[in-house]
C-alpha cells in the first residue's frame, strides 16, 4: 500500500484566543477554516455572547468570513477577543 504526501503538514494551525483577563482558548483550525467557526466556537467555550466579543489579529479585526490563509497566520500566533462594554450609566 503506498502513501501519498499530498497534503501539506502546515494545512493546520495551533492558534491561541487571549480574552482581556489574560484567559487563553487554543483551537487547531485548518488554514482555509472560516473564522466564523472558531468564533462561535470561542464564545460557547467562555459563554459569552457572540455579538458582544470583537477578535483582534494585530491589532486590526477579524470577520467571520475570513480564514487564517486570508490574514497569512502562522502557527502559534495570538487572536484578541475583546469584550464590548456596555452600560456604564451612574
Amino acid at each position: 500500500m503506498e502513501e501519498t504526501k499530498d497534503q501539506k503538514p502546515n494545512e493546520h494551525l495551533n492558534l491561541k484566543v487571549k480574552s482581556q483577563d489574560g484567559n487563553e482558548v487554543f483551537f487547531k483550525v485548518k488554514k482555509t477554516t472560516p473564522f466564523k467557526r472558531l468564533m462561535e466556537a470561542y464564545c460557547q467555550k467562555v459563554g459569552a455572547e457572540k455579538s458582544s466579543v470583537r477578535f483582534l489579529f494585530d491589532g486590526d479585526r477579524i470577520s467571520g468570513d475570513q480564514t487564517p490563509a486570508d490574514l497569512d497566520m502562522q502557527d502559534e500566533d495570538e487572536i484578541d477577543a475583546m469584550v464590548q462594554q456596555t452600560g456604564g450609566s451612574w
